[in-house]
């Protein structure tokens, strides 16, 4: 592992559930990929995993990898509260089931190749990389709604 990866991750929802949306850049060197998606239905903390689980996931070689979102609850599940949920069976403290465990799953099984340093930022303050995933998750889901002529 050498150089640095980048990545920029954000969600979006229109309602909570509504239809959702998510935005990546990757940043390495002077290359920059931006990729995005939208669901029908989704809820904002969904779209906030997506974007960070798409990110790691179009990476095709093991990486040190620098990861920036704007949700406390992907980089707070990730770096503190997965490791307790796993040891109570996917419970929360209050032993409920954890929320999104599906995608959780999915976002843990897509950092193990990785080493990764997780970073928040406050949203919508004007962080130039954050204001740009945040448009591309918001396109997204105007691209899915004008698709479907919703």
């Amino acid at each position: 592992m050498s150089e640095i990866i980048y990545i920029f991750s954000d969600g979006a929802c229109r309602g909570n559930p509504g239809p959702g949306g998510w935005g990546t850049l990757l940043k390495y060197n002077l290359i920059e990929k931006e990729l995005y998606g939208a669901e029908a239905e989704s809820t904002n903390n969904r779209m906030e995993l997506m974007g960070a689980i798409m990110g790691l996931e179009a990476l095709t070689k093991s990486s040190d990898v620098v990861l920036t979102t704007d949700s406390k609850y992907v980089k707070n599940g990730i770096t503190e509260w997965m490791a307790d949920w796993k040891l109570r069976g996917w419970k929360t403290a209050a032993k409920k089931p954890v929320k999104n465990k599906d995608l959780w799953l999915r976002l843990n099984e897509a950092c193990q190749t990785h080493q990764i340093t997780w970073k928040w930022v406050k949203g919508h303050s004007g962080h130039e990389e954050n204001e740009r995933v945040d448009k591309l998750a918001n396109k997204a889901i105007d691209e899915m709604l004008n698709r479907n002529n919703l």
